[in-house]
């Protein structure tokens, strides 16, 4: 009710202005959680309607009122037994009426009255008083004066350290020498003070008891003060600079772990015990983190270690530690699965089935780190999936692609800011399971770089020997890995270091043959298709000719991404008719694959064509995309002896021309080619399209051939294409990418094949019976064998090179 004090001078003449006498009856007017003392003056809001009456008559009349202080603030009407004994007489000096008819006035108290008899509740309270008169003893003096000192002393303290106290009533409290008045002027200086406090003040009639209550009071409110300013020291202290805006939340904790308090902070470190308890933890793990809880409850909730020691519990208590995901090994079901998933692909199906009969019988088997090679689009990460669902365990991936930290394997330690623990860790959370499948996609696109390099950090993840103890930096301690299917993908293996290579079993994911992709195209891809687009199979229809058209003129890949994206295509175009009002049933055929699509964007070259004149072979390269055919041109003109290679070739590819050179140069005479050809003349080599980088050792044979093929004019068959690293000896190597190399062939209309015999293994296990019996595949182990079969006879030379041996001649 009380919002200042508005005091009286303390000067002693002020006691001149209180009346000579109180009246024996007088009208009553009870406060809530106020305390007026004599000799102040105090501002009061009045609202209740017997108050308002009370102060409107005494106001008309001019007569004092008795200011008493209930016992209980939530009292409405208050009776003389809820009243304090002891109030004040008051004069009201000024009275303001407020629109909602409530007052506030300014008064003064004057002496201390006592309440001896209600005589009227009604309309306001009217009771007998008497003045209750305060008394001093002589014999007291000495100890008053030391009294006094000792409480001005002590109010001074107050002053100084309390900030809702100002700094001028220090000096209104030096100037005041009655014992009486310094009694009552400070007890209603101190807002602090509880109402009872100082009603007991008030009803002090010895002033020497008034002065020892108060110094009490004052020596109590002295030290929670000296105590609020050492906690907020030590807090400064502890918080710093950068964490001021801690400071009220440290204080109000360091208040609450002074009285015992704190129950949030041991309910909560409770519930984490209940939860550690209850987690499975190995002994090990278990006893670091009741180590680690001990800590936590020892520290402040706003202090910064306080955050990362609850997350880290968190992690550890998130952790499956024994929660496992109950798998049904059915042969049965999983290779329905796979079969209706998957078309082809049955070296990994059958690897991946070998793998669970063994399970099946020996549960406690360590499992193997699977590795998933193949051009992109052939179904690596689906396939992962698909063994996931069949045998009903979790499934968690994580792209290995432009990795370049080691700690996004491991983690990183908890000293650093944000700190988490690794992919690794982070995936067995998210899966809630100890034996997820977990595929690693990507491993070929690692890097590395001063932060580590995460292909090393990929080596005891991916050793079954060593898994079981794996230890997260972050987590600092082990936890087993053994119980988790890791399966891993790669275009190439080539950027894979050979130590992580070594821990993997490679099952390799060859491109898809025509036939191939045009049965996933009608099982799979069409239906799923129409389905996205808001279609049915009744509204929309394709012809198998016009799916092979696609496969053909819009699609050069090993896998099948952009066919489901040109099948995409021709969705959205009948999707878009069909929303412009045309319901018609739509067939693709062939003759609407152009209309839709536009021209197709590959078409096949004709190699009859260009391998009409000489100098021209037919090669096959493999890409990460799969085979493709390579022709390498060859031409000799006029010059000093050199070889010239062009077509943006690497390193082992112009070892492979030069190895090419020197083996024609040594068998130059057996092939009627004058020896000294090389003298004054220059070769040069040329692979189109420039603008692909290409390398490899699987070249060779194709640059003996050219060679030949232009130094005696002889053209190399049009229906041939051929593959093989070369020796100086003139052995032929074998070389990798078989299956890619022959469908490649098989897209340009090759009929005929040439591979090393070393790859005849390749060839009964790669290539499929389809394959087989639409190429004729000759198996090489010399470079003789394949001039023999590449090169048309003497007697098809061209008349262009007839002209040019008789140029020859007559020079």
């Amino acid at each position: 009710m009380r919002d200042r004090y508005e005091r009286l001078s303390a000067e002693e003449g002020s006691a001149g202005d209180r009346p000579l006498s109180v009246p024996s009856e007088l009208s009553i007017l009870p406060l809530r959680d106020t305390v007026l003392f004599p000799n102040s003056f105090m501002p009061l809001a009045v609202a209740r309607e017997s108050s308002v009456r009370l102060v409107d008559d005494a106001v008309a009349s001019g007569k004092l009122i008795g200011v008493f202080t209930q016992r209980d603030p939530g009292v409405e009407e208050p009776t003389a037994e809820e009243l304090y004994p002891v109030g004040v007489a008051t004069h009201i000096h000024k009275m303001f009426k407020l629109p909602d008819g409530s007052l506030r006035l300014i008064v003064q108290g004057l002496v201390r009255l006592r309440l001896e008899e209600v005589l009227a509740t009604r309309p306001f309270l009217r009771a007998k008083v008497v003045e209750a008169s305060e008394t001093l003893l002589d014999v007291d003096r000495l100890e008053i004066d030391a009294l006094q000192r000792n409480i001005k002393s002590n109010f001074q303290q107050v002053v100084s350290l309390s900030p809702l106290l100002s700094d001028d009533l220090q000096a209104l409290a030096t100037n005041i020498t009655d014992p009486a008045k310094l009694a009552d002027f400070i007890a209603s200086s101190l807002s602090t003070l509880s109402t009872p406090a100082k009603q007991e003040v008030l009803e002090s009639l010895d002033v020497r008891q008034r002065m020892d209550t108060l110094n009490r009071l004052l020596i109590k409110e002295l030290e929670v003060l000296e105590l609020g300013s050492r906690i907020q020291s030590q807090v400064q202290s502890e918080v710093g600079k950068n964490q001021r805006e801690y400071l009220l939340r440290e204080q109000m904790k360091a208040i609450q772990k002074e009285l015992g308090e704190g129950d949030d902070q041991a309910r909560e470190i409770e519930e984490l015990r209940e939860k550690i308890e209850a987690a499975g933890m190995p002994e090990g793990v278990l006893k670091e983190a009741r180590r680690e809880l001990d800590r936590l409850s020892k520290m402040p909730v706003a202090a910064a270690e306080y955050t990362v020691a609850r997350t880290y519990l968190d992690w550890l208590i998130a952790l499956p530690w024994n929660r496992r995901t109950e798998e049904t090994i059915d042969l049965a079901h999983t290779k329905a699965v796979l079969d209706a998933d998957h078309s082809d692909l049955e070296k990994a199906k059958d690897r991946i089935l070998e793998y669970l009969a063994v399970r099946k019988l020996n549960p406690e088997v360590k499992g193997p780190i699977l590795c998933f090679v193949g051009p992109p689009g052939v179904g690596k990460t689906s396939l992962a999936k698909s063994i996931a669902s069949s045998i009903g365990r979790k499934f968690v991936r994580v792209s290995l692609g432009g990795m370049r930290d080691e700690a996004e394997i491991r983690g990183h330690r908890r000293t650093y800011i944000g700190a988490l623990p690794g992919q690794v860790v982070q995936g067995l959370r998210r899966a809630e399971s100890k034996n997820p499948v977990f595929i690693l996609d990507e491993i070929d696109k690692l890097g590395a770089d001063f932060r580590g390099d995460p292909a090393s950090a990929l080596l005891e993840v991916l050793d079954p020997e060593q898994n079981n103890t794996f230890r997260d930096h972050y987590l600092d301690v082990p936890f087993d890995l053994s119980e988790v299917l890791f399966i891993t993908t790669a275009n190439v293996l080539d950027p894979v270091p050979p130590a992580l290579r070594d821990r993997m079993e490679v099952l390799e994911l060859p491109g898809y043959t025509e036939e191939e992709k045009l049965k996933i195209a009608t099982e799979h891809l069409i239906a799923k298709q129409v389905a996205n687009h808001g279609l049915t199979v009744e509204q929309v229809s394709f012809d198998p000719a016009a799916v092979r058209a696609v496969i053909r003129g819009y699609t050069r890949e090993a896998g099948v991404r952009n066919l489901e994206r040109e099948i995409s295509a021709l969705c959205r175009k009948v999707a878009r008719r069909r929303a412009e009002g045309d319901e018609r049933p739509v067939r693709i055929t062939l003759e609407l694959v152009a209309d839709l699509l536009g021209a197709p964007k590959f078409l096949d070259e004709e190699v009859g064509q260009r391998t009409r004149a000489p100098g021209v072979a037919v090669g096959l390269a493999w890409t990460p995309t799969g085979g493709e055919v390579l022709f390498i041109e060859a031409t000799r003109m006029q010059g000093t002896g050199s070889l010239t290679l062009t077509g943006h070739l690497g390193d082992v590819m112009k070892e492979s021309a030069r190895a090419a050179l020197s083996w024609v140069r040594a068998h130059a005479g057996r092939f009627g080619i004058d020896p000294a050809f090389y003298r004054d003349a220059e070769i040069h080599l040329h692979v189109p399209s420039g603008a692909i980088p290409k390398d490899g050792p699987s070249a060779g044979v194709t640059m003996v051939v050219a060679l030949l093929s232009e130094l005696t004019g002889r053209p190399v068959r049009g229906d041939l294409a051929m593959t093989g690293e070369i020796t100086l000896s003139g052995r032929v190597l074998p070389v990798g990418g078989i299956k890619e190399k022959v469908l490649a062939a098989r897209r340009q209309g090759i009929t005929e094949v040439a591979l090393p015999r070393q790859n005849e293994k390749n060839v009964k296990e790669d290539l499929s019976e389809e394959l087989r019996r639409d190429l004729t595949v000759r198996l090489v182990s010399t470079i003789d064998e394949v001039v023999e079969i590449a090169l048309q006879p003497p007697a098809t030379i061209t008349g262009q090179q007839a002209g040019r041996e008789m140029q020859e001649t007559l020079r």
